[in-house]
């Protein structure tokens, strides 16, 4: 969130606007190559392309831009951030972690604007009160609290003006970046991830999609204590504004706080989830950012929010995740290897290169997770090790590999599940978990 001096900022609304905006950023990262590069050259180096293109000063412009235009430009940096973290140079890291904190908010008259067109010009006597100030901003969306005539509170999510209609070419400029920045192989077929792309965040921006995905989300939880799913509006509810239940709760991460039995229970209930999701509800939520879950430290619960990302795992993909949970808890090391090519975690040619280093990373996992009792997740004792092995199979750019996107969007949810679990230091009986959610029992060792 932004300072009060720079809190509010037009979102640009038109396509030609937001080209524009793309192409005022593209000058400035040239004029900013430029400078850099004439420096370079002063003091007698030749710098990269890519050397000149992440330099702090580029860095600030496409975070500053980025999060000016918000929509899909600025949803796409911030999964970036996710997924990729300590792989992406220290420049890239620094414009996504920024994008992850920053958003402008529209301008009264810009929402004012927005609600007119979407619930009529007298919109506000539908309510008793109407909080101009969002409770938050992010990247499609900016979230207002509301309370109705017979005192119900409502938390109101309204879509920044033409986010819908500039996905496909926002994401094509995002794209657009990455490989002028030297960041992705030729050799890399992009175009079925951003068609993916184009579509799950078409899908994220139908508020009315978001609400039937939020009620049957609700429906398969209802009953279950630990956690709390918001209920939809459907009469104040439209493709561009999403009415809910308004529930109260804190920032996830201030259990952070909490004593270790608390965090423990919290983050053992959140796994539980994403294995009922891939091998029971069939449908995942796959956005993991924090924002999503808030923690009820009087009841206990996680407030799940922010529905637009759920979307249906193809029995295929849990089937996948079953046989790598099988070999995993029998520690069939050339069995996972083996599956984790089969299913495309891994890809054959980085497998046929770096043999030795993938056996040593899936040993430093095994190992770690073989030991007795819960897995202590503040213990990353073993992340060291993957990421030096790691490090020469991200260098071997010939052998990249993109996985299934169905794939993709199921691990982000994975590994974004176990930051959470690390960044809260929770030990958690995740073979224990994993076992039950298979119906298998657990090999001795």
């Amino acid at each position: 969130m932004t300072d009060d001096s720079t809190q509010h900022r037009a979102v640009p609304s038109g396509r030609f606007a937001r080209a524009g905006a793309f192409g005022r950023l593209a000058g400035g990262v040239a004029g900013g190559m430029l400078a850099e590069g004439a420096r370079r050259l002063a003091q007698g180096e030749r710098p990269r392309l890519g050397d000149l293109i992440l330099t702090p000063g580029n860095a600030a412009r496409v975070a500053d831009r980025l999060s000016h235009l918000r929509g899909a430009a600025m949803k796409l940096g911030q999964m970036i951030s996710m997924d990729a973290g300590d792989l992406l140079p220290p420049e890239l890291q620094t414009i996504l972690a920024r994008l992850r904190d920053q958003a402008y908010r529209m301008p009264p008259a810009q929402l004012d604007k927005v609600l007119r067109v979407e619930w009529g010009p007298y919109w506000r006597r539908k309510f008793r009160h109407f909080e101009a100030a969002p409770m938050a901003a992010a990247s499609i969306g900016q979230v207002h609290r509301a309370t109705l005539p017979d005192g119900r509170v409502l938390a109101i999510k309204v879509q920044y003006p033409g986010v819908r209609d500039s996905i496909g070419s926002d994401v094509d400029n995002v794209a657009t970046l990455l490989r002028v920045s030297n960041l992705v192989p030729p050799s890399i077929d992009l175009k079925p991830l951003l068609e993916e792309a184009k579509r799950q965040l078409a899908e994220e921006a139908d508020y009315i999609r978001e609400a039937d995905r939020m009620r049957v989300y609700g429906a398969h939880l209802a009953g279950d204590p630990r956690y709390v799913v918001p209920s939809p509006v459907p009469e104040l509810t439209t493709p561009l504004v999403l009415a809910m239940d308004f529930v109260p709760g804190q920032s996830v991460e201030t259990l952070a706080e909490a004593p270790q039995a608390t965090r423990d229970t919290a983050m053992t209930a959140l796994i539980q989830l994403v294995l009922r999701e891939l091998f029971d509800f069939g449908m995942m939520q796959t956005d993991p950012n924090f924002a999503n879950y808030r923690w009820q430290a009087e009841t206990g619960r996680l407030v799940l929010l922010d529905f637009g990302a759920a979307r249906d795992v193809p029995p295929e993909t849990a089937a996948s995740y079953r046989r790598l949970i099988e070999a995993g808890l029998a520690h069939d090391r050339d069995r996972i290897r083996e599956i984790a090519v089969e299913t495309g975690f891994l890809g054959e040619a980085a497998v046929a290169a770096h043999r030795p280093a993938v056996d040593r990373i899936i040993a430093a996992i095994d190992d770690t997770m073989a030991r007795p009792g819960p897995f202590d997740f503040g213990d990353r004792a073993f992340v060291p090790v993957v990421r030096e092995e790691t490090r020469p199979m991200v260098a071997d750019r010939d052998t990249w590999h993109v996985p299934h996107v169905e794939t993709l969007f199921v691990q982000r949810k994975i590994s974004g599940t176990a930051l959470l679990c690390a960044r809260l230091k929770a030990r958690v009986d995740v073979r224990g978990l994993a076992a039950q959610a298979i119906g298998s029992a657990i090999p001795s060792v």
